[in-house]
């Protein structure tokens, strides 16, 4: 009878452990896709932005210094791998493309080009599904982190090699509210 308690009790273990270890992996391949998510989405709008700052440069081509710096941040942020790196080239070329934006809007027949708006729109869209990326990623990561943290769960994690993932955070600038005036 003893013998059959100790199989029982060694079995019940046995299944948490599986259990606790599959969980760990099921986060790590979630969190894994979601960063394919959000790269993705980080091409597209690479794609994307040569074709507005060629349409900007018909209207604006005395702005040289604009449309280096985007593609200077550009190609930063298309060669960056960890999501730090990327964070923070993507918010460098974020903030170029407000500089851009800034061009734009001394040029009135270039803000009622069709082409322009409609590549704005684009980079409206692409935007907002980067940062819906993001906060699925971040999510992702929060709860893998916790788990990989978390009693019993972090000595199944250490003794199989999970690591703690780095969150994709947004600049501080990008978390100011915006001033609006009348």
């Amino acid at each position: 009878m003893a013998g059959i308690i100790v199989l029982v009790v060694l079995v019940f273990i046995l299944v948490v452990l599986i259990g606790m270890y599959n969980s760990l992996v099921q986060l790590r391949v979630r969190t894994d896709s979601a960063w394919s998510d959000i790269d993705v989405q980080l091409k597209r709008r690479h794609d994307l932005i040569p074709n507005l700052v060629e349409t900007v440069k018909g209207y604006a081509a005395h702005e040289k210094g604009t449309f280096e710096n985007i593609a200077k941040f550009r190609s930063q942020a298309m060669q960056a791998t960890t999501p730090a790196d990327k964070a923070a080239a993507e918010n460098q070329l974020s903030g170029a493309l407000k500089s851009l934006f800034a061009v734009a809007e001394n040029y009135p027949e270039l803000k009622a080009s069709e082409e322009f708006t409609q590549l704005q729109g684009s980079l409206s869209q692409t935007e907002d599904a980067i940062q819906n990326a993001r906060r699925y990623y971040n999510a992702v990561v929060r709860d893998l982190n916790t788990k990989i943290q978390s009693f019993p769960t972090n000595i199944l994690a250490g003794m199989f090699g999970f690591q703690a993932r780095q969150f994709f955070e947004t600049a501080q600038a990008d978390r100011e509210p915006v001033a609006v005036k009348f």
